[in-house]
């Protein structure tokens, strides 16, 4: 995965707004006006943070090396995701996807 396709997977989403609430070169991405995930546009390497159950988050990190404490975040409830060729695209899709769950509240139906 690269950055412009982690960019439209998250701005597939419902809901997702992008912005640069932290200064022009840190790329944001809220649902209903929480954040749920973050990269570095003056990166070298292709790093993202996302949100995280406190007990999953320390799994992920001793299961996979490219999982770390959420950098510059709350590192019981963030994680930074290293790009580098480690990880399937599909997994990280999946960091993503329940990133956005944790934020997200449904409409309730009336």
């Amino acid at each position: 995965m690269h950055i412009e396709q982690f960019r439209e997977y998250c701005l597939s989403k419902t809901e997702v707004e992008e912005c640069f609430p932290f200064g022009p070169e840190h790329l944001v991405y809220k649902v209903q006006g929480k954040m749920f995930c973050l990269t570095s546009l003056d990166s070298e390497q292709f790093t993202f943070n996302v949100k995280c159950d406190p007990e999953k988050a320390i799994e992920l990190r001793e299961q996979h090396s490219a999982v770390l404490p959420g950098f510059h975040m709350n590192k019981k409830h963030w994680n930074t995701i290293v790009v580098d060729g480690t990880l399937p695209n599909t997994i990280l899709q999946q960091f993503v996807d329940d990133s956005y769950n944790l934020v997200y509240k449904k409409p309730k139906l009336k």
